[in-house]
């Protein structure tokens, strides 16, 4: 089953919000409340159904992962979310720093 995850996260397909919760620990109830928060935006708000960019599943999985491992708060969790995304975004601009000749 992990081999199949893995083929199927090199997939550039969009995921729907049963599949983030489900890949990212999450209750859907708590993806709600980010969506709500306005931590986690669909790549179309104003679909019926919800589809979210791949990329943001790396953040929300450690995200949940600091969550249980520090007992935090949703709230908490929506800054911790916006800091890795931060620290994600400095470390693709410094490789692209370092990349250049």
């Amino acid at each position: 089953m992990l081999t199949l995850e893995l083929e199927w996260l090199d997939s550039a397909e969009p995921l729907a919000l049963d599949e983030l919760a489900r890949l990212s620990g999450l209750r859907m109830e708590e993806l709600q409340e980010l969506l709500d928060y306005g931590a986690l935006t669909p790549l179309e708000p104003q679909d019926p159904v919800l589809l979210f960019p791949l990329h943001c599943l790396a953040p929300l999985r450690r995200a949940a992962k600091l969550r249980r491992d520090y007992d935090l708060d949703l709230f908490a969790m929506v800054v911790v979310l916006d800091q890795l995304r931060q620290i994600e975004s400095l470390e693709q601009q410094l490789r692209s720093l370092q990349a250049r000749p």
